[in-house]
C-alpha cells in the first residue's frame, strides 16, 4: 500500500490521520506545506483542496482524515 499524506505543521486532523497509519504500521510519506512543498504543488494534485490533510492510497485520492476513517480502506490492515 503506498499512501501519501500533504500536511502542515500543528494539525490535528493530519496527526490524527497519521496515527491511524502508525497504529496499523502502515508508512506513508508525508509533504508538509512550508516544508519542502508549496500550497501551489498541493493544488496541482489537488485543485479544490482547502485544507489539510489530502490523504492519497495507492495513487487514488481518498480525502481528509474523515474521508479516510468513513472510506474503509484501512479496515482489514
Amino acid at each position: 500500500m503506498t499512501i501519501v499524506i500533504w500536511s502542515k505543521f500543528d494539525c490535528s486532523f493530519c496527526e490524527r490521520a497519521k496515527h491511524e497509519f502508525k497504529k496499523r504500521d502502515l508508512s506513508y510519506e508525508e509533504r508538509i506545506i512550508g516544508a519542502g512543498w508549496t500550497k501551489e504543488q498541493l493544488l496541482e494534485v489537488v485543485p479544490n483542496a482547502r485544507s489539510v490533510p489530502q490523504i492519497f492510497i495507492d495513487e487514488t485520492y481518498v480525502g481528509g482524515y474523515t474521508e479516510l476513517m468513513k472510506s474503509g480502506k484501512l479496515d482489514s490492515q
